[in-house]
Formats: C-alpha cells, structure tokens, sequence
C-alpha cells in the first residue's frame, strides 16, 4: 500500500486527503518507483484551485518525482534498485508510483532527491520556450520571472548556447539572475524604457513566465512581431494580441519536452544545470507546501521528501 495525496473538490485546497492506495504491478516496460521525493510546480496548484470537471474526482497531483526502483515489469531495461527521477506522471504525490520505463531516467549522482524530483517540468518548460523563440548565439532576449524555476533554466540554458538574457524581477532577486548569467531589470512603470536602454540592439525575442498585463505589453512594445513574444502564463490575451502561447497538454510542446528530457538530465549530471531548492516538506505536509506555493513567492523550488 502506498500514501497519495487527492483532491476530492475544486476551487480550495480544503478539498485536499491524504488516502491510502493499493500500487498496481509494473506491466511490460514498467517500474515500481519508491520515491523519496516529489516535485512541486505551479500546475499542481492550479489544476486544485481551477479544476472545473467534476468527473475528475478524485484528482490526482503532480508531474514527477525521484526515488529508487523497488520492482520490474517484463522487458524492463531497469533493475531493482536503480535511483532515478521520473517526469510526465499522472499522480506524483505519492510514496510509491508506477512508470513508464520511457519516463524514468538515472538519477544524476550530484543532486540530492529533492532537486532531482524538480529537474525536468522546469527544464522541459524552459527549453520549449527557447526552441520557440529560436535565438541564436550573440542575440538577446527578454525574460520575464527570470529569478522563478521556469526563469532559473532558462537563463541557464540561454547561457550554454551564447543567447544574452534580459530577466525581470524583484529588486531582492536581482542576485539570482545574475547568478545564472543574465542582466538583471526590475519589473514596474519604465520597464520598457529601461530594457531599451540595456538593449541597444533591441531584443529578438521575449519569454513570458507570469502572464501580467505588463509583461505583455512591454514585450509587444519590444520585439517585431506578436510571434517572437513565448508565454507560458498569459493565455487569457493570446487570442486577441496574437502572441505564442506553450503547454505541456499540447502534442507539439509534449512531444518536444519528451525529447528533451534526456539532454537535460546530462546537463544537470554534467553540472551544467542546477535546480535551487528553497526548502523541503515532509510528504504529510502537501497542504502546506501547497499553500506556500500558491502564494507565487516560495523563492525557488519546494519537494516533499518521504522518509
């Protein structure tokens, strides 16, 4: 039997139960992850708080994890015992889950569990927005949220194939961007002005992390067309300002983060890419976590660890 956390109703996380759950056997190419850690992202909040298809409940939370590998389908090419990371799941928050041997990869022996369970959702995210803004070595970009998780791998990204970033945020979080490479400019009235100013040459292309009616309207101001602006956050203006608009739901975005995993998973073994946790949970404590999430401002990524 295993732990998982549900919510039974939309809108609040008062709807939140921790149950318990019998875990299937591994089918063909299958494994039975204990995990040890879970991932948290701004997707597990709101598909709580604006879920609106009663058939869904019970719902399951979250995307992925890492832990070790406790049991084998037929034709596994994973053994018992292997510490791994898992992304793309239905249903993380839980103390064992069954994956798909194509979602599971060896855990990178330089980051602890709970920055190993947080490595891809960002990273896949990242990399999408930038094989969509399709930047190039010596050109500069525009990001907006650049001190958040999506932001972090961005600018590391970027930094990797030579693409200059511009990052927005809070004055308090300017050494996070420049930590990763990037120029950092606070967000508020004169934003544009003061990007211009930082980008002679102008800005090829914006990535939106936050959605607010100032990122857009600056970014539109800035780049050349409404199709060099990304977004990952403002979906309720893309129709009307004809900007990009990315999903992981979408087969496109879906079938490149798949992709990509692998090549991520190298760079953070590699050092190359680094997930800065600011703090951990103990599994029983989701709501909390949660809550902390939902506030926008946890000041890096949040896990909850089993013991």
């Amino acid at each position: 039997m295993a732990q998982k956390w549900i919510a039974e109703s939309f809108g609040s996380l008062d709807g939140l139960r921790e149950v318990e759950v019998d875990v299937p056997e591994p089918g063909p190419q299958e494994v039975v992850i204990d995990v040890r850690a879970v991932g948290m992202n701004p997707a597990d909040v709101k598909g709580v708080l604006f879920g609106q298809d009663p058939t869904q409940l019970p719902a399951s939370i979250g995307f992925e994890v890492a832990g070790v590998v406790s049991a084998t389908g037929p034709d596994s090419d994973l053994a018992v015992g292997d510490e791994v990371l898992a992304f793309r799941l239905k249903g993380a928050y839980a103390t064992q889950v069954v994956a798909p041997d194509a979602d599971v990869f060896a855990k990178p022996a330089n980051l602890d569990w709970a920055e190993a369970a947080n490595l891809l959702l960002a990273g896949a995210t990242a990399a999408d927005m930038l094989n969509a803004a399709e930047a190039t070595e010596g050109e500069t970009i525009l990001v907006h949220g650049a001190s958040g998780a999506v932001g972090v791998s961005v600018l590391q990204q970027a930094r990797r194939v030579g693409v200059k970033v511009i990052g927005t945020a809070s004055e308090q979080n300017f050494g996070v961007v420049e930590q990763f490479g990037g120029t950092a400019v606070v967000y508020g009235p004169g934003l544009e002005e003061r990007v211009r100013s930082l980008a002679p040459n102008g800005i090829v292309a914006a990535l939106d992390c936050v959605g607010t009616d100032e990122a857009i309207d600056v970014s539109l101001a800035l780049v050349e067309s409404p199709s060099r602006l990304i977004s990952i956050a403002g979906f309720a203006r893309a129709g009307q300002d004809g900007f990009v608009t990315l999903g992981g739901s979408s087969p496109e975005s879906a079938a490149f983060r798949d992709g990509i995993r692998q090549h991520l998973v190298d760079l953070a073994a590699a050092g190359d890419l680094v997930v800065p946790v600011a703090r951990t949970f103990p599994f029983a404590a989701a709501p909390e976590a949660l809550e902390l999430l939902s506030s926008g401002h946890p000041g890096g990524k949040l896990a909850l660890v089993v013991e």
